[in-house]
């Protein structure tokens, strides 16, 4: 989990959008506070935060060199300001892990459209970011390719090829270079998709592998030219190793608006989320919003810290803990390599695997007295991939087994939250599909204490 935070002239203006001619002059936070905001996602249990180092209206949250429009002409500490220096400061203070997007659309630009732009300005502001603010976990890209804007005072509609005009090839090239160990996420990835919806929210069955199709046969897919439903759910056989990245506003809009005040996803819809997109192998990335003076508002940040607070409460105890297991078969007898106790250690890389013929086998957990439950989940070792398509998981009641969940893909992590509490002394899985034998890392049981709500609000586009 982590956040993309949102600040710049829309936060002066009440847009989503910037056009690209607004003033710097406007863009002057009183009490900017990056320990504050960084922080506060600290609390929620984050362990990132991607900086949105410049948005659509192409202005620069760092004194660059690639335009004028940037922070250096506001009057934010006197023209010396960098917030990109103060968000990398607190990160390495508060041991929080930081990303960057840049905005590959610029409506101030005078360039845009034309290919100096993508050479000029657009890689030479990756450049500056990627050299003076790492090291960075992840490089942010999305799909907002042209239409209207100011354009140096064109104002007028410029439109590119959305399949060719970046370059992307070379452009991720400069991340591969520079931070080597920053994944790459887009439409398109490389490492990273975009899981198609700004809900926040993965398919029941997620794959990680994917393969990026363009709308129109015969061309090449590109940040924002892909037939986005395909990321909801990935590919089965897809030619890429590429798990879904899950983004949505903290509030209704992406930028701060005061008459969203007090519109803050609650906890329990968080945690909802979390179950949606952690839940089914993905990431979730929710999006902050400060407001004028350059702070999270104090409802937004309460909101944050209960969340942090119900994860982990939900997740401090497994209940599998002690179990004893009794697996159907363990490769080559070789319990000590293979054997179901690798599923109770916290190794995310030990496992249990069957023999190559044998690909539907079942596991017996004798909890040695009653649990009470309502959240199963399991993980695979994924340096071996995804092997498992579907499994069902009983509980022993009255004499019998008696069927309680079933869940197609697991890989990374599979959360399962039923609709009831279990209370069992003995639990049993079934892998009911799966094309090669098993190799799953982790099997636990949780008691969620709260309560199972769907979320309402609709976030508005980014």
């Amino acid at each position: 989990m982590y956040c993309i935070i949102h600040f710049g002239p829309d936060t002066y203006t009440d847009k989503e959008w910037g056009y690209g001619d607004e003033n710097p002059m406007i863009v002057n936070p009183t009490q900017f506070n990056a320990m504050q905001i960084v922080g506060a996602a600290k609390a929620g249990g984050f362990k990132g935060v991607v900086i949105v180092a410049k948005h659509h209206d192409g202005f620069c949250m760092w004194p660059t060199k690639t335009t004028e429009h940037n922070i250096s002409k506001s009057p934010y500490k006197n023209g010396k300001g960098d917030i990109l220096r103060e968000y990398r400061d607190a990160c390495n203070k508060l041991g929080m892990k930081m990303g960057v997007y840049c905005s590959p659309w610029d409506r101030n630009s005078a360039l845009y459209g034309k290919p100096e732009y993508v050479t000029e300005v657009y890689r030479k502001q990756l450049q500056e970011l990627y050299r003076n603010y790492g090291p960075l976990f992840i490089v942010w890209h999305d799909g907002a390719n042209g239409g209207d804007g100011y354009y140096g005072g064109a104002k007028e509609v410029r439109k590119i090829d959305r399949s060719t005009y970046y370059g992307w090839d070379i452009t991720w090239g400069i991340a591969r270079k520079l931070q080597p160990n920053a994944v790459i996420f887009g439409d398109v990835g490389p490492d990273v998709r975009w899981v198609g919806n700004e809900e926040g929210h993965a398919g029941e069955t997620c794959w990680a592998t994917y393969t990026p199709h363009a709308p129109d046969s015969g061309k090449m897919p590109g940040n924002g030219y892909t037939k986005d439903s395909e990321g909801t759910e990935g590919h089965r056989d897809g030619n890429y190793w590429m798990p879904a990245e899950c983004d949505v506003p903290f509030r209704p809009g992406w930028f701060y608006h005061k008459s969203q005040d007090g519109k803050a996803k609650s906890p329990d819809s968080l945690l909802n989320l979390y179950y949606k997109s952690v839940g089914r192998g993905a990431c979730l990335d929710l999006g902050l919003e400060p407001d004028q003076r350059g702070l999270l508002n104090d409802d937004d940040v309460a909101k944050l810290k209960e969340f942090g607070m119900l994860l982990r409460e939900t997740f401090a105890v497994n209940l599998a803990k002690g179990a004893t297991l009794k697996a159907s078969n363990v490769r080559g007898g070789n319990l000590k390599k293979f054997g179901p106790a690798n599923l109770l250690d916290n190794d995310p890389y030990s496992y249990w695997a069957t023999d190559d013929k044998v690909k539907t086998p079942q596991l017996i957990l004798d909890l040695h007295g009653a649990k009470t439950f309502n959240v199963i989940r399991l993980q695979e070792n994924i340096k071996l991939g995804q092997r498992i398509d579907a499994i069902g998981v009983d509980a022993w009641q009255d004499g019998k087994w008696q069927q309680i969940a079933t869940a197609t893909s697991i890989g990374g992590n599979r959360l399962i939250r039923l609709g009831k509490n279990i209370k069992t002394n003995k639990v049993r899985l079934r892998i009911t599909k799966a094309p090669v034998c098993v190799a799953l890392s982790d099997f636990g049981l949780y008691m969620d204490r709260h309560p199972l709500i769907e979320e309402l609000q609709k976030p508005s586009g980014s």
